[in-house]
């Protein structure tokens, strides 16, 4: 694939409307930064913690092969760097650096939480703008007993595609967690959401045109 068509931003963009929540965000009991290939989600992170929607904020990410070029020490040492960098104090930071996917991302980050001792009855997942979906679906599903919201950077379709190193990249892992919103559910991992027609469309016709790369094989 060497270019993106009007088409295929088209059809990228139904699956980013797809995967925003919209959540109204409130104060919670702690903040998990889900780790990945967009060191934006920390200045997200920064923005939330200085509104005090949150004491404590859990960075979460290991070593993983898509990360590992960009953040050759772990995702979450990377993030906590880049939050006390921008002015999120170090006792509001925890630290989770094992988790090698979001069902991990969400149990390790419980187990770190449930550690201090304090009550957590709601959590602000933070995370990439087309992950938000499948997020909560899965902290539904791993922590079913807190309550959960989800919140990105604030930033448009458009603005999004147009800062990746790589546009044909990006739609591809929006095709993947995609897939993973729709497969999730029968293997476990998630709580089942409804996925319109319109949504199924698009992921079909950019699955035809090659951006699976980042599809589920087995």
């Amino acid at each position: 694939m060497t270019s993106i068509t009007g088409a295929d931003r088209d059809d990228a963009r139904v699956l980013w409307d797809f995967h925003q929540l919209n959540h109204r965000v409130r104060p919670v009991s702690a903040a998990v930064a889900l780790g990945g290939c967009d060191i934006g989600v920390v200045s997200a992170v920064a923005e939330l913690y200085r509104a005090r929607l949150f004491p404590t904020v859990v960075f979460t990410g290991a070593v993983t092969a898509a990360t590992s070029g960009r953040f050759p020490r772990g995702e979450a040492v990377h993030f906590r760097e880049a939050a006390l960098a921008l002015g999120v104090p170090d006792e509001a930071i925890l630290l989770e650096p094992h988790a090698t996917n979001t069902g991990q991302n969400i149990t390790f980050a419980r187990r770190v939480l449930e550690g201090t001792g304090k009550r957590v009855d709601s959590v602000l997942l933070v995370c990439m703008p087309y992950m938000q979906r499948r997020a909560y679906a899965t902290c539904r599903r791993q922590w079913p007993e807190v309550e959960v919201r989800c919140a990105s950077q604030r930033v448009s379709f458009d603005a999004y595609a147009k800062a990746q190193e790589d546009e044909a990249e990006f739609v591809a892992m929006m095709v993947g967690d995609t897939q993973r919103v729709m497969e999730y559910p029968g293997r476990g991992f998630a709580i089942e959401q409804d996925v319109p027609e319109r949504v199924r469309d698009a992921f079909e016709r950019l699955c035809g045109r090659g951006y699976d790369a980042w599809l589920l094989r087995d």
